[in-house]
């Protein structure tokens, strides 16, 4: 494993989005927590995050996108209620489910019709995967069940060598994970609270 904090964020992002490339798996800051990030669509970087994380494959793992146009590379739809809730929360705390793209495998949706994707408010997320050029998965830097990772540090001192690098952006300042909202009842349902409110959302549309 490989961390390098003296380098600068920038460089950092772009050694971890070449691995990624490559089919490597790396952990990284968000807004939220540090997470686990493999291309989408490279399966044996997605078994390693599985095994990484000591993670049942059925739980699906959540992915995040660089822009709009990474978004409709998983989605089947964005729909209009998406639409005004990526108008209002993203970049930001807000994981939306719609239903998934025939691109998406199912190891990453864990056999389901639909996937969870969010765009973070955080600058080194968000260029990882622009660097990348694809949508990555998202899941939590630990192992199932413990506690989130917050810092560089933390990752390493969890997870140890099985990771290929870690982009070290200091220690990330909340450690509420993301709101998930699924969008593909008549109702839309908050299926884990987080950091923007179920008010906030009603304002948007009406939630259960």
């Amino acid at each position: 494993m490989n961390i390098h904090p003296d380098l600068s964020l920038n460089q950092q992002v772009e050694i971890g989005a070449g691995i990624l490339k490559s089919g490597g798996v790396v952990a990284y800051p968000t807004d939220t927590v540090y997470g686990l990030g493999a291309c989408y669509d490279c399966i044996p970087a997605i078994e390693r995050v599985y095994t990484i994380k000591e993670r049942d494959p059925s739980c699906a793992l959540p992915l995040i996108v660089a822009n709009i146009s990474q978004l409709e590379t998983v989605v089947s739809e964005i729909t209009l209620v998406a639409r005004k809730l990526i108008d209002a929360f993203w970049p930001g705390a807000l994981t939306i489910v719609l239903p998934r793209s025939y691109k998406v495998p199912d190891l990453i949706t864990g056999g389901k019709s639909t996937v969870a994707v969010r765009l973070p408010a955080c600058p080194a997320a968000v260029l990882l995967a622009e660097r990348t050029g694809k949508p990555i998965c998202a899941t939590s830097a630990n192992i199932s069940g413990q506690a989130s990772a917050m810092s560089g540090g933390e990752v390493r001192r969890k997870l140890g060598d099985r990771l290929d690098f870690i982009i070290d952006g200091g220690r990330v300042e909340r450690r509420v994970e993301s709101t998930i909202i699924d969008l593909t009842w008549s109702v839309p349902r908050i299926l884990r609270p987080g950091p923007v409110g179920r008010d906030s959302i009603n304002q948007i549309c009406s939630v259960e």
